[in-house]
């Protein structure tokens, strides 16, 4: 059962009964307002997460992850929420560029 610790907003936790799906779908089961303009299509980079621990636990990069990384839209600490799938325990954060204006965010 992977845990998701989101680290800005107040260290919140989250479990998924199953692993292997996408963090994005995780973060939307557990109510989780998270940024996603492209409706999770991999096709845009406001779904970005910051990856703090358990980055090996996010699977490889797909080929859209692939594409930001070549056009330095995403850092080596960062993958897309719709793209990665949780195997395991993570600490993750929002990234500033994409946090919503009506959420209290700590840290």
């Amino acid at each position: 059962m992977p845990k998701i610790v989101i680290q800005n907003l107040n260290n919140k936790r989250l479990f998924s009964e199953n692993s292997g799906r996408t963090l994005l779908s995780i973060l939307q089961e557990n109510y989780i307002d998270w940024m996603h303009a492209c409706g999770g299509k991999g096709r845009c980079t406001t779904c970005k997460a910051i990856v703090h621990e358990g980055l090996a636990q996010l699977g490889g990069l797909t080929e859209a992850e692939k594409r930001y990384v070549e056009m330095g839209r995403l850092e080596s600490n960062e993958r897309l929420a719709c793209q990665c799938l949780v195997s395991n325990d993570i600490e993750i954060s929002v990234a500033d560029e994409n946090k919503f204006p009506h959420i209290d965010y700590s840290g």
